[in-house]
């Protein structure tokens, strides 16, 4: 059996990335806002895992805080952003990415910025073994406990006084923390709970 090995490859995302496509992807569509004045649009990121989801809200034109309590993730994060940002093709993306090593239920509630969009994916308490999981997502579980107080996790990003909470789910998954969107975007496998505050 071959050795698996966990990193991040964001050049792999490169076609998914190009404007014609990237306007096409269910979480840039769930993430839109409008533009708020000069300012670049900002998102969070509370649950970073490998930072992918991080990579098309940057390449989409947002600022994007990763926060990522597991030391490991943190630093395998890094890692795939620090050889991305050699590749030309990304590097302007990535520099918009700024990683922090933190629980984002404490990290949500002080923030030094309001965010447009903050996006949460918890993962589920495993429940036996999905023998169809991939295996990328089984080592990451491995690595990272599965969110044990969803409500907390809500709370705060409501805390963070964002315009827009974006909660990725599959797309059969409950409702986080029993919370009913304002709308949902639903792809094959995955669903986008949008919610919308007024600021």
């Amino acid at each position: 059996m071959g050795k698996m090995e966990l990193r991040g490859e964001y050049a792999r995302m490169l076609p998914r990335l190009r404007p014609d496509r990237l306007a096409h992807e269910l979480l840039v569509r769930a993430a839109k806002v409008k533009p708020a004045g000069d300012r670049p649009l900002r998102a969070v990121d509370a649950t970073a895992g490998l930072g992918e989801d991080a990579l098309l809200l940057a390449a989409a034109g947002f600022s994007v805080r990763l926060f990522e309590r597991n030391a490991v993730i943190a630093a395998l994060l890094r890692d795939a952003m620090e050889r991305a940002s050699l590749i030309p093709e990304l590097a302007e993306t990535v520099s918009r990415m700024e990683v922090s090593e933190a629980d984002s239920v404490d990290a949500l509630r002080s923030l030094d910025f309001e965010p447009d969009v903050v996006l949460l994916d918890p993962m589920f308490p495993q429940k036996g073994k999905d023998a169809a999981a991939k295996k990328k997502l089984q080592m990451l579980q491995q690595l990272e406990c599965p969110c044990d107080d969803e409500v907390a996790l809500f709370e705060a990003a409501i805390a963070a006084s964002p315009r827009k909470i974006v909660v990725k789910r599959p797309v059969k998954g409950p409702l986080l923390a029993g919370r009913k969107p304002d709308y949902s975007l639903e792809g094959k496998a995955i669903r986008y709970d949008c919610y919308v505050f007024a600021r």
